[in-house]
Formats: C-alpha cells, structure tokens, sequence
C-alpha cells in the first residue's frame, strides 16, 4: 500500500514577468507546485486557505489531490507578484496581498493527523510547530522554510528542525542558518540541529547548478539538468520537494541508493515545472515524460 502525503502550505495566485513574458493571477503557492509534484507518485493531501474567489479546484481534483483540507474562508485568495531579471536568478517582489493567507491557522481532520509523510510548506515556524502537535506517528517530516524566517522567527524555527528528517533549503538559507560561508561546514552545524539522527537528511538547492545532499557521513552532488529554455523558475523547489517526497512515499524506502534516486527523480521534475509558467507544465505533465528525460539525465551524470 503506498503511502499517504501530506503537505501544509500555501494556495495562491502569482502575477509573474519573466524576460519572455508575463502571466497574470496564475495558480501558484507553495503547497499547489508541491502536491501536483507529488500526485504524480503518491496519493497527496493539501491543507491550505483560500479566498471565496478562487476557481482552481478542479486542476487538484483532475490529479486526484485531497482537497478536504483546503478551507475556503471569506476575503481574498494569497496574491503575489514578481519580476525576474534577465539570468532568472533574481527577481524583485513588486506586490504581496496576504489576503484570507493572513489568518491561516491549520487545523488537520482524523485522516490528515495521521499521514505518514508530511511536508511543512514555507509558513510561520509557528504554524509549522502546530501541525507537529497534530500529527500522529509520521514516519517521515519534511521542512522548506526562508531568509525571513530564519531572520525574524529564528528560535521556533531551530524548535521545528529539531522534529524533521528532511530539511530543503537553498544555499544563501544553509549559510544564514549556520552563519557559515562553506557550505560543507554549513550542512555539518545544520544536521546538528537536526538532532544528529542517523536518519536525517539535508538537502541544499544551487538552482540550475543543482543541489548537495548530506546524510549519515556521505555527501551526494548532483548537477542540474541543462535546458535550453527557462520561462519561469518560481515554484521549482516547491515542485523538486514534492517529487522528492513523492518518490520516497511510494517507494518506502530511505537507503542511501534511493535517496540518491530520489534526488534525481525529483529535480527532473523541477527542469519541467520552469518550461512554462506557474504551475502549468506540472498540470501536464505524465511519467513517460519524466522516465525520458531522466534517462537522459542519467547518461548526462554518468562518470
């Protein structure tokens, strides 16, 4: 029987202009990249806030998403809008409504508490500390988090990563959290935050150069996959999550082969979900696409 995913986060509309074009109130939000990420391998749940103008359910549906523990409440669904700049490294935020997102208290039904893998999307260390009170038994819990809240919200957030096994952050987050500028030095202090569990696994995104894995003794380096065309890079760690988290539910299994695997399995779904905006490509996309492109994947990493 494969395993249950649960992800808290947000469900929002993003406006994004990229150098090659532009979108308007697109279907974006952490927890939406994440679960259409993590529906292609495993049956997935979303527990999020949204506004009474918010039309999207039926792209959660399509995918066989849960959508039970997405709450309407009355206001405005989470809106954000940002440009990139030319080499889509950065961007600037040119407006944030919170909207009905301001309020959000996660509340979790019988059948959510008790999921096996569950993901904290980029909410309030608060929040995040909250839904660990609720949850019963997970077998495994991952953690995205931000520059913001390592900043403003540092000692719940520290409270957080002490109860996870998966923790996914980008490189300028591994050296705000550590306050250390190599990064190998950077993941040594962070696994020790996590408790220095055998088990724990920290995993730390370079955006197209690809990501270091650290778990147990061993670190893993994978190169990002090459693409000729990049239109919009918002959500693609959020979808590299899913996919990750995914992959390990439905295989049940946390050796070292698999983690390496699953890494990859995961970012060749983050090379997709940045072909086209918002999460577009993911509401598209289908294994036989994914099983192509990582057999290539795999002959472009083979030594």
């Amino acid at each position: 029987m494969t395993n249950h995913i649960l992800v808290v986060g947000s469900v929002a509309y993003d406006s994004i202009i990229t150098p090659f074009g532009k979108v308007d109130k697109a279907l974006g939000g952490s927890a939406a990249y994440f679960s259409l990420a993590s529906a292609l391998f495993a049956p997935t749940s979303v527990v999020a806030v949204v506004g009474n103008d918010f039309k999207n359910f039926g792209v959660f549906k399509k995918h066989r998403i849960d959508v039970s523990g997405i709450k309407k409440a009355k206001g405005k669904t989470f809106h954000w809008a940002g440009k990139y700049h030319f080499d889509l490294n950065t961007r600037d935020t040119l407006k944030t409504e919170l909207g009905v997102f301001s309020g959000f208290k996660p509340v979790l039904d019988d059948k959510h508490r008790k999921s096996k893998y569950v993901f904290l999307g980029n909410i309030h260390p608060k929040l995040q500390l909250d839904v660990l009170r609720q949850i019963k038994k997970p077998k495994l819990v991952g953690l995205d988090t931000m520059n913001l809240w390592i900043e403003t919200a540092r000692r719940d957030l520290l409270a957080v990563i002490k109860n996870i096994g998966v923790l996914v952050i980008n490189d300028s987050e591994a050296r705000q959290l550590s306050k250390e500028h190599n990064l190998i030095k950077a993941a040594r202090k962070i696994l020790n935050m996590m408790g220095s569990q055998k088990s724990d696994i920290l995993i730390i995104k370079q955006g197209e150069h690809g990501l270091l894995m650290f778990h147990q003794s061993s670190i893993f380096n994978l190169p990002g996959y090459p693409l000729e065309d990049v239109i919009d890079p918002t959500g693609a760690g959020d979808s590299f999550a899913g996919a990750l988290f995914g992959y390990l539910a439905r295989t049940d299994d946390m050796s070292e082969a698999n983690l390496k695997k699953a890494c990859a399995v995961a970012s060749t779904v983050a090379s997709f979900s940045v072909e086209a905006f918002g999460t577009k490509s993911l509401q598209s996309l289908t294994m036989s696409q994914i099983n192509k492109r990582l057999k290539k994947y795999r002959k472009l990493i083979g030594f």
